[in-house]
């Protein structure tokens, strides 16, 4: 048997078409007892509205979309994103508000839920993540005209609301430490290419590298997974003259590039010292834990909910929000290189101020 309908209800109860959609619906005009026995046979028949109906009678979905385009294997071992969800959830639940989640294998597929889902009226919104170069999402977003939050950011001129942090800043941050420590070779393991808040965290790397005067600052994009990073990770370190430090763009890379530099017998932070622009458990029980940006993903993923039922309820921000930089937290994955000397630190073991990172 395909979809119970209305019509179907009708026959089984005994009555007209109108009186069952007047009984489904609250409606007045028919008697409780016949509303009672309607109610009892489409539950016998486990009939459930339509979307498309409920679009039409302008029904709330009472649901909200978040659709990721990343290699499904990634997903399900990243923190940020458990974290992420674990902050949406706490406020969608507390309002009633279901979230539904898909994990796609690119953005056209990404594209392609979007649309259909606003076709059923399933969600009533959508949380967009990973803003890409040139990001095709927007204008499709735009077109379907549903209320949507974007992570990611900062936004030129229009479009759907935007909650960001400052991705240069905080790589910033990672590089004058590392250089301010001894280190003049330094590896990024960034995330996939295309995407805005990757790119960032590359050229502020770059502009690190000439305004500090490393000897080298290279970048490496992956896909985020615990497999590119461990590979990456042992191809750096197989270099004749390798770097002293390797940033990574999550803690899945960097634990595993933790257990490759053990592998392999370079020393951390000895020989190697790591960073993850990413802080969860994962980066402070492994041994030793590791030095990495801190921010509170829980509350993060909260504002983003919050700011979402806010502009579906037309009452959103009318400006894009900026979550406080992640600070760097330094742990015992990081010291000065083999051979080095904190740059700027003189025989007394003072600073010099001219040396300072700017």
């Amino acid at each position: 048997m395909g979809r119970p309908t209305i019509a179907d209800i009708a026959r089984r109860a005994g009555v007209s078409k109108g009186a069952v959609s007047f009984a489904l619906n609250g409606r007045p005009g028919v008697s409780e007892a016949t509303r009672a026995r309607i109610f009892q046979v489409a539950e016998e028949m486990n009939w459930r509205p339509h979307s498309a109906a409920r679009a039409l009678g302008g029904a709330r979905a009472d649901a909200v979309g978040l659709v990721i385009a990343r290699p499904a294997r990634t997903i399900g071992v990243e923190p940020f994103f458990s974290q992420l969800l674990s902050g949406l959830q706490a406020v969608l639940s507390a309002h009633s508000v279901a979230l539904h989640l898909m994990v796609v294998e690119d953005t056209a597929a990404e594209i392609e839920v979007y649309r259909r889902w606003t076709s059923e009226h399933r969600v009533d919104g959508f949380i967009v993540v990973d803003l890409q170069l040139r990001d095709p999402r927007l204008a499709v977003l735009d077109a379907l005209g549903l209320p949507a939050v974007v992570l990611g950011g900062p936004g030129k001129g229009a479009g759907p609301l935007r909650i960001w942090a400052d991705d240069r800043e905080a790589m910033l941050s990672i590089v004058d430490y590392l250089a301010a420590i001894g280190h003049r070779r330094i590896a990024h393991l960034a995330g996939l290419p295309h995407f805005q808040h990757t790119q960032r965290r590359i050229r502020a790397l770059r502009d690190a590298s000439r305004r500090l005067g490393l000897e080298e600052a290279l970048s490496v994009p992956t896909d985020f997974s615990d497999a590119e990073g461990a590979a990456a990770t042992r191809t750096l370190l197989s270099r004749p003259r390798r770097p002293t430090a390797i940033v990574y763009d999550s803690d899945v890379m960097a634990v595993a590039g933790l257990g490759v530099a053990g592998e392999m017998g370079v020393a951390v932070p000895g020989e190697l010292s790591i960073v993850s622009f990413d802080d969860s458990v994962l980066a402070r029980i492994v041994h030793p834990p590791l030095t990495a940006l801190s921010r509170d993903t829980f509350a993060l993923g909260e504002q983003v909910a919050r700011s979402l039922l806010a502009v579906i309820d037309d009452a959103g921000p009318d400006r894009d929000l900026q979550m406080p930089t992640p600070r760097l937290t330094v742990r015992e994955s990081t010291s000065p290189p083999a051979g080095g000397s904190p740059a700027g630190v003189n025989s007394t073991g003072t600073v010099d101020s001219a040396s300072e990172p700017v």
